[in-house]
């Protein structure tokens, strides 16, 4: 490495964005915008919360005669396990220990983002100071909390590949990545895939960085990720159909879709500015002679970049998979870009900060509005019958703005602070360890049936109208709907209990099962 490059001389030793305060400053700071809600505003995190108090409660709890947990070793326990921890050991909530957990996600994404451009440069490039704001990149934003934990942690693990590269024997580095990827795998499968494939990828451009041949330089780094396949040795012996589910959509408008929602928080012109200014930046990184990207990143990045094209939406039940591709390799091109000039090194720092601050200013405004929308639709939980059974309707037409409100996924508080059954949970096999035990609710048992897409959309199995008239009234005791009109639900046997602008809760008058539900009128 060039230690002239990017402030690295002992002139550069005192660059104010290379400081500890100022780095320390700026991981703490990327904790904000969670301070203030109680629940953090993120698209899945209700029904995340009730999976935390069924997993904490199974088998024991009054909610194990609703939901039954078969404990399994899958890729998807990252914030589960020590949300669990913190219950178990020190006798705290669920909500707050998720609260906890998940409001340390960004501070870790940033600390890991930090430490891995130290590792490669030497020194942190004030390139870097751009990426922070993507540690509340889309996947986060959508509640993939499992996903981010991993992301923040395959950081942490790219910058110890690198270190232990330069002061520690090839063989000891290899046993203990053969030990790490099956944990990173446990927090979450794609953290370990992207671990394989990014470690790959630096390991290539570093040896090529050395002088080493590209042919050379990619076999040796294949051998060098060959021990952390382990996870996918499990997968085998699991059984290649244990994660069910369908697989597609490869359609191009998806990819140009996540790209111009990279910061899709609130208000549309603020975050396609974020982008504008981030493409004007690769212009710039590609344009000028004083920018240039080091193999070691650069390599990963395009690794990244290409499985976000290669990968489809969905993947075995799993959505949204291509999407989370995007940010972390965005970050990593980002991570690359060296600077040869200390002048235009500070320009980019004060730019870099601007835009940091910035976004963090508007995030944290952001959540802010989203907690308040939440926490009026939350009044509804008191009008619930307390442990009882809760078929909940949710209008998802609006959650396609760009300001969407976020309620897709809030019914699942009402499980947490209620002890109720809601039909929100997920159970993709090999995904998950919670099974619904509620034979009477028929398809009415588990996600996505609490979603109703508008009818021309083609985006979901349930009809308000077909729901209210054909679930079990011998097996819920109340239906709430969100985001529909008070009195949409038109049912003579059900009796208005709560209502407030545009969500309602009914009671369900008992005696009649699913074979004589009255007709809608």
């Amino acid at each position: 490495m060039d230690c002239e490059r990017d402030g690295t001389t002992s002139q550069g030793a005192g660059l104010w964005w290379q400081s500890r305060p100022f780095l320390l400053l700026c991981v703490l700071a990327s904790a904000i915008p969670l301070v203030w809600p109680v629940v953090p505003p993120l698209g899945d995190m209700g029904d995340h919360l009730a999976s935390y108090r069924i997993l904490a409660e199974a088998g024991q709890g009054p909610l194990a005669r609703y939901y039954a947990v078969h404990w399994a070793a899958v890729g998807n326990l990252g914030v589960e396990a020590i949300v669990l921890a913190l219950h178990h050991a020190f006798a705290m909530g669920v909500e707050p220990a998720g609260k906890l957990v998940v409001t340390a996600i960004p501070p870790l994404t940033v600390a890991g983002v930090i430490a891995l451009a130290r590792a490669a440069h030497g020194r942190m490039p004030a390139s870097t100071i751009l990426a922070f704001p993507l540690a509340y990149g889309p996947a986060f934003q959508m509640g993939f909390v499992n996903f981010c934990l991993a992301q923040g942690l395959l950081f942490l693990a790219m910058a110890l590949w690198l270190r232990m590269a330069r002061t520690d024997g090839a063989a000891g580095r290899l046993i203990l990545f053969a030990l790490l990827a099956p944990l990173l795998w446990l927090v979450h499968a794609l953290g370990w895939a992207l671990l394989v494939a990014y470690v790959f990828g630096m390991e290539a451009g570093r040896l090529v960085e050395q002088g080493r041949r590209w042919p050379a330089a990619v076999l040796r780094a294949g051998a060098a990720v060959a021990p952390m396949a382990l996870p996918a040795l499990w997968m085998i012996r699991s059984g290649g159909d244990q994660v069910a589910g369908e697989t597609g959509r490869w359609f191009l408008w998806y990819k140009l879709r996540w790209i111009m929602t990279l910061f899709q928080e609130r208000w549309m012109a603020w975050d396609l500015a974020a982008v504008i200014g981030l493409s004007f930046f690769a212009y710039v990184v590609v344009r000028s002679r004083a920018l240039s990207i080091r193999p070691v990143l650069g390599v990963p990045a395009a690794v990244g970049f290409l499985v976000f094209f290669v990968l489809p939406y969905l993947f075995r039940g799993g959505a949204y998979l291509d999407m989370r591709m995007l940010a972390p390799a965005v970050m990593l091109a980002l991570l690359s870009v060296q600077v040869s000039t200390e002048r235009m090194g500070r320009g980019l720092a004060i730019v870099a900060t601007i835009f940091f601050v910035a976004r963090l200013a508007g995030t944290t405004i952001a959540f802010a509005e989203l907690a308040q929308g939440q926490d009026r639709e939350w009044r509804a939980i008191a009008a619930l019958p307390p442990g009882g059974t809760v078929l909940v309707l949710t209008n998802v037409s609006a959650e396609s703005r760009w300001d969407a409100p976020r309620l897709t996924h809030i019914g699942g508080v009402a499980v947490v602070r209620m002890g109720v059954f809601t039909n929100g949970q997920w159970t993709v096999p090999g995904q998950h360890l919670i099974q619904p035990r509620l034979p009477g609710a028929g398809r009415f048992d588990r996600d996505p049936s609490s979603l109703v897409f508008p009818p021309d959309s083609g985006g979901g199995p349930t009809d308000f109208e077909d729901a209210i008239r054909d679930f079990d009234r011998c097996t819920f005791d109340a239906v709430w709907t969100i985001g529909f009109p008070d009195g949409r639900a038109r049912s003579p046997d059900l009796t208005p209990v709560w209502a407030q602008g545009k969500s309602a809760v009914y009671r369900v008058r008992r005696g009649r099962c699913l074979s004589d539900a009255p007709s809608i009128r």
